[in-house]
């Protein structure tokens, strides 16, 4: 399925499937469900302990969450890792960044003690965790097995 991109529709949450080859002639994707746009751009999403229900325990798709805070240094290391794996894996995975120091909230439901902290979640359940600035070949492979796996169990 490498020549689809797996897209979730932001107005009424269905996952679609979009052939590359139609994006690459120019068309706009629309949701077959609800018949919105479907977002091209890919970035990490902003969550909040708020928004943590919608965002992540509701998202149809396993979900990397970046648990960072301005003034740590590792974790503006890891930021421009975030951001390539948001756009090279849009469809497939949900890219969040989380502010700790703004949602105190959802990091200590997690227990996190350190930053970063990259958690993988389905359906909002931690499947693993990657603590400390990590190179990019090691969250991918990380993501991939948790991509592959039907199991929603803490992997730690």
């Amino acid at each position: 399925m490498s020549d689809a991109l797996m897209i979730q529709c932001p107005a009424c949450g269905t996952v679609n499937r979009v052939p590359q080859a139609k994006l690459a002639q120019g068309q706009r994707p629309v949701c077959g469900n609800c018949k919105a746009a479907l977002p091209l751009s890919a970035g990490p999403i902003t969550v909040t302990d708020q928004s943590f229900l919608n965002d992540v325990e509701r998202s149809s798709l396993p979900v990397l969450l970046d648990l960072w805070a301005p003034w740590c240094p590792p974790c503006r290391m890891v930021a421009p890792i975030v951001e390539e794996l948001a756009t090279e894996m849009a469809g497939r995975v949900q890219v969040a960044k989380m502010n700790v120091d703004e949602n105190p909230d959802t990091s200590r439901r997690f227990q996190v003690q350190s930053i970063p902290t990259l958690l993988v979640l389905k359906a909002g359940k931690e499947i693993d965790r990657m603590v400390g600035a990590q190179p990019k070949s090691e969250i991918v492979k990380r993501l991939e097995r948790a991509m592959a796996s039907g199991d929603c169990s803490t992997g730690r």
